[in-house]
């Protein structure tokens, strides 16, 4: 679908200087976009103004074809079935990687089935009876991300979702990574300064300068 996600003139303003100026941006269903740019440079803020939580002072965004952000509407977060992966591992304590991930999912064959898939893509499998503080932060960045892939969200957001990683396991990953994505047709936004991911991964990749987007 074309232009399942659509940003037009998203403009921002924090601490009263102007972080994104009259940003626009077109991502069709199942495209991986990823993002770089200097520190500062609002990148953090635009996946945040996606999933809601934070407002930009104008602009529109459209989410498969419905508005969830204008000057009238602006639709919750938990309503807009946006993934979102941050570099902060956030884990429910008391729960096991497997059931960390299964959270929020209806208990059924099929999603179970989903959930081995999952981890084993993501080289996690021997991690699923482990708790959040028997993990290193590489194996609980992969249980965050697996967390939000199971979902089957519409959009996903990923806020340099793999800086825990060592190189080889990152490259070991990208490609499942990216498989998953595409079998389910997730749409997938990432912000990163690692050039490998944005070519292992990407089908565009956008530079955030002066408050706008610039294919690269």
């Amino acid at each position: 679908m074309k232009n399942f996600l659509s940003l037009q003139n998203i403009s921002l303003d924090l601490d009263n200087k102007e972080i994104l100026k009259g940003l626009n941006l077109q991502v069709d269903k199942g495209e991986f976009i990823a993002i770089t740019g200097s520190s500062g440079a609002g990148k953090t803020s635009l996946l945040r103004i996606i999933c809601g939580l934070e407002s930009p002072k104008e602009g529109e965004i459209l989410l498969d074809n419905m508005i969830i952000f204008n000057k009238g509407i602006s639709v919750p977060t938990e309503k807009r079935n946006i993934g979102l992966v941050i570099q902060e591992k956030v884990l429910f304590p008391h729960l096991t990687a497997r059931k960390n991930i299964e959270f929020g999912l209806s208990k059924n064959s099929s999603n179970e089935s989903h959930v081995d898939e999952i981890l084993h893509h993501l080289n996690i499998t021997k991690l699923a009876n482990k708790f959040p503080h028997e993990l290193s932060g590489g194996e609980s960045q992969r249980v965050a991300l697996a967390r939000s892939i199971v979902m089957k969200p519409k959009l996903l957001l990923l806020d340099e979702p793999f800086t825990g990683l060592d190189t080889e396991l990152k490259s070991n990953i990208y490609p499942e990574i990216q498989s998953i994505l595409k079998n389910n047709m997730i749409t997938s936004l990432m912000v990163t300064h690692d050039l490998n991911e944005v070519k292992a991964l990407s089908d565009k990749c956008f530079n955030l300068d002066s408050g706008r987007l610039i294919e690269i």
